[in-house]
């Protein structure tokens, strides 16, 4: 107890001498508060997508590959908190972004009978070794891993694995993606998922092409099963 009142005397200290920020407003953040104020994080934008009724994000996949589920944590849209969060993560070296969002998804997934003991494996989309060297990370894990704890599942980066350092294919149409996408991607060693329910995990899915062509290479794993989840989504996409 003495040790706990300690340590949140040294806590308050910190924060008075490096106060922390929310990275939505800027506001100084208090004691129980991570990453984002309580106003911030109370307005951030949940889909509500679940993964036992059918969803736009489902809907993006279809005609194109055969996806078991698919879902998104949040919406994204241009100058918003989630823009944010993700620039922060992705741009400004704050890889707890990652956990902290993936700890706050899991909890909302833990419990879904169509999830937990589901879910074998969870596998974050890698980047290439000369751009995780680069940013020092990969964005995904810290998502991925929480997930993975959540729902009971093991976590995998070794399996999937990114052949070429290519540069953002955000602007490309869906074909020209696709096209590009065919080899960058290849299996380390299908026989570790051969049989297996795996979880693929992104940050902000687009036009879904690199889902799509991660998809594709894991199913080349004889009897796996797919499902995909991701921070974010554009709903533009569909309206």
């Amino acid at each position: 107890m003495v040790g706990k009142i300690a340590l949140n005397i040294l806590n308050d200290i910190h924060s008075v001498l490096m106060p922390r920020s929310c990275f939505g407003c800027s506001a100084h953040l208090f004691r129980g508060e991570n990453v984002l104020c309580t106003l911030c994080r109370n307005d951030i934008p949940l889909t509500g997508y679940s993964y036992n009724e059918e969803n736009p994000v489902d809907r993006i996949f279809y005609g194109r590959i055969n996806i078991k589920k698919c879902s998104s944590f949040l919406f994204f849209s241009e100058k918003s908190n989630v823009q944010r969060l993700i620039h922060q993560l992705k741009y400004k070296n704050q890889e707890r972004v990652s956990g902290f969002l993936g700890d706050w998804y899991g909890q909302l997934l833990k419990g879904k009978r169509e999830l937990e003991k589901t879910i074998d494996v969870v596998v974050p989309v890698p980047l290439h070794p000369k751009k995780s060297r680069i940013r020092g990370y990969n964005q995904v894990a810290g998502f991925a891993r929480k997930l993975a704890l959540h729902l009971e599942a093991e976590y995998v980066d070794h399996i999937l694995i990114k052949t070429a350092n290519t540069k953002t294919q955000t602007k490309k149409g869906r074909i020209g993606r696709w096209h590009d996408g065919r080899k960058l991607y290849t299996l380390s060693d299908s026989d570790y998922i051969k049989n297996k329910n795996i979880l693929l995990v992104d940050d902000v899915i687009t036009t879904g092409a690199t889902m799509e062509t991660c998809a594709r290479t894991l199913q080349q794993g004889s009897g796996t099963t797919v499902y995909l989840a991701s921070m974010a989504v554009v709903p533009k996409l569909w309206n």
